[in-house]
């Protein structure tokens, strides 16, 4: 695991390649792709361009490495905190939960989706897209539903959350207010349980 600051003879912190994969993501996240540059992100950072190329070899590969810590943060690390639950519903409930919470607080997963023609980003959203479908899949197989049943309901959750976070980001006034939002969020998940 790669340690974050570390301690440079001196007192001075040496920035890690997280760093610079985080603080591109949150440019990403604020201004799309076009946002990674080198030269802001070291000011943003307060370092050098120095300490960029000492983990970076070009700007391509900041950005596949800020695409791979979203892929690990937003979508590993949050699936590997739901395992210990041993209830499909609530998984279910915590994760959208979780996720419009995360996608209300950062317009990042939307940037993303807005630049998936750029090579490295189509190969990334499509993998997180396929690894979050077939979680949402195995929750409502989970559940009882049937194959084909799990993949619709999980298809229709989780653009349920793509919408959350389009609405969120760029028409907030479209979803109810305050606790509204939450009572949203529940009905949504209510109609994708419902057995008719």
């Amino acid at each position: 695991m790669v340690q974050r600051r570390l301690r440079e003879p001196g007192g001075r912190q040496r920035l890690s390649a997280l760093d610079w994969a985080d603080a591109a993501l949150t440019a990403i996240g604020e201004g799309g792709l076009a946002a990674v540059a080198v030269e802001p992100l070291a000011v943003r950072l307060g370092t050098t361009k120095g300490s960029f190329y000492w983990h970076f070899a070009s700007r391509e590969a900041l950005i596949e490495a800020a695409l791979l810590r979203w892929e690990e943060t937003r979508t590993e690390a949050v699936i590997a905190a739901l395992s210990a639950e041993p209830d499909p519903e609530v998984r279910l409930r915590s994760l959208f939960t979780q996720a419009t919470e995360a996608v209300t607080e950062s317009p990042l997963e939307v940037s993303l989706l807005a630049t998936v023609g750029h090579p490295l980003v189509a190969t990334v959203v499509r993998r997180v897209t396929e690894r979050r479908l077939g979680y949402l899949t195995q929750l409502f197989s989970e559940l009882g539903f049937n194959p084909e049943e799990a993949r619709l309901r999980g298809t229709l959750g989780y653009t349920s959350f793509l919408g959350h976070g389009q609405l969120v980001n760029a028409v907030p006034e479209a979803l109810p207010p305050g606790q509204g939002r939450a009572h949203h969020l529940d009905s949504i998940i209510d109609m994708l349980l419902r057995r008719d």
